[in-house]
């Protein structure tokens, strides 16, 4: 088979682990867990999941997501709370910020272009 096509799960890539920020923490000990799947001229897209804890986002670059499970609720500074869970697809563009929430780990795959 040629690198053209690939199964695209955690089990064919290394997992990095990581927190966010100290400074952006508002709330409990988040840890996420991430499997970039593809790392290519400026895209960059895999799975991503978050142990409960709420922190302030802001964001430079485009991002779609879906949610494979869990439940998180965004909230757009200055806006109004948006619960997402399984089945939920939505947009970041550059410039948003505000806070991520995570109620119930969550996972979900991205397309990140910077």
């Amino acid at each position: 088979m040629s690198d053209l096509f690939f199964s695209a799960t955690p089990d064919s890539v290394e997992a990095d682990v990581e927190r966010p920020a100290g400074d952006r923490v508002i709330a409990g000990d988040p840890v996420f867990t991430s499997w970039t799947l593809e790392d290519r001229d400026g895209l960059y897209c895999g799975i991503w999941e978050s142990t409960p804890g709420c922190w302030r986002i802001s964001y430079g670059e485009w991002e779609y997501c879906r949610i494979l499970s869990g439940v998180s609720i965004l909230t757009e500074d200055g806006g109004a709370p948006v619960t997402v869970k399984a089945g939920d697809s939505f947009v970041l563009r550059p410039g948003f910020q505000g806070t991520w929430e995570v109620v119930e780990t969550t996972r979900k795959d991205f397309v990140i272009r910077l």
